[in-house]
């Protein structure tokens, strides 16, 4: 049975009572801004695919056999590889400097760049060998919070490294695994949609699918694929390397916090435009229902 999850209701925070107060923003401001948040609780947090997701409620259970633990991370790695893609179209089309920027840590960190910490400079360490400098990259060591200017590069610590790791405990090589033609149909289209709309020229499509995928991220699938995980390799594989998916749950239990302060910063940006707004969002949140449902219907029908 699929786990249905729920969603709290949007409401005003302390922030935009506080602008309120003290007059930078007017009753009727805020009036049009809750109106917002009552639509983009109803047409996206309510998606179906935030709501409920068959297959990662399935997964959860830990009961996927090794081919399709295989096609899973085949797929997934697909889309992981593909979104650096999406993720670079971000930073190229992004309409100010400031978000070019924060595009650019989401690339850099997705290719290796080490996240530094901004809480004061840390001792100094002395570093013996090069497998010991190569083991910062490891994402059981690694910083999920930071920025990274100043930061350290590690090949090891490129995610599509990590989920490698994932890959290879399975059987699965370097090239079985993030290239197009490993994709199905359900799969591409993700990929595609994903550049489309997170990477569109239009500054407000792309800034309601962040908001939409930012959510998505958030809902809950990435501790459901975490517990499957560990069931599997606690009943039959102890060695498999699943920290991939442990650093991104841990991610964005982090950024859920963040999600809300990004929207009020959207809807009172010069210029917002609330129906591209909701069009990126919808489509993308379509596309990614898309991407879960193929792999449903895969552990349905393949063997």
């Amino acid at each position: 049975m699929s786990t249905v999850h729920a969603v709290e209701p949007l409401c005003l925070s302390t922030r935009i009572r506080e602008r309120l107060e003290s007059g930078a923003l007017t009753e009727e401001q805020v009036e049009g801004f809750e109106s917002f948040l009552h639509d983009v609780d109803h047409d996206l947090l309510h998606h179906r695919i935030i709501l409920e997701n068959p297959y990662t409620s399935w997964f959860q259970e830990g009961k996927a056999n090794d081919n399709e633990l295989r096609r899973f991370v085949q797929q997934f790695s697909v889309f992981s590889n593909q979104f650096l893609v999406a993720a670079l179209l971000r930073v190229i089309n992004a309409p100010t400097l400031a978000q070019a920027r924060s595009a650019k840590e989401i690339l850099m960190n997705e290719l290796g760049v080490i996240y530094r910490r901004q809480n004061g400079a840390s001792a100094p360490r002395v570093v013996a060998s090069s497998d010991q400098m190569d083991r910062e990259g490891d994402p059981e060591l690694v910083s999920t919070e930071g920025t990274v200017d100043g930061g350290t590069f590690r090949f090891r610590a490129a995610h599509f490294e990590w989920l490698l790791a994932v890959g290879e405990g399975l059987g699965l090589g370097f090239n079985e695994m993030g290239k197009r033609h490993h994709g199905w149909p359900s799969t591409l289209h993700f990929c595609d949609e994903l550049q489309r709309l997170y990477g569109h020229e239009d500054p407000w499509i792309a800034e309601g699918a962040s908001f939409a995928v930012e959510n998505w991220a958030a809902a809950g699938f990435w501790q459901e694929l975490e517990d499957g995980l560990l069931a599997i390799q606690k009943d039959r594989h102890p060695h498999l390397r699943i920290a991939f998916f442990t650093w991104h749950n841990r991610v964005e239990a982090q950024h859920a916090g963040h999600t809300m302060e990004e929207l009020e910063d959207v809807y009172f940006s010069p210029g917002f435009d609330r129906e591209r707004f909701f069009q990126g969002g919808q489509e993308v949140l379509d596309a990614i229902a898309v991407f879960w449902d193929g792999l449903e219907a895969g552990r349905r029908y393949r063997r």
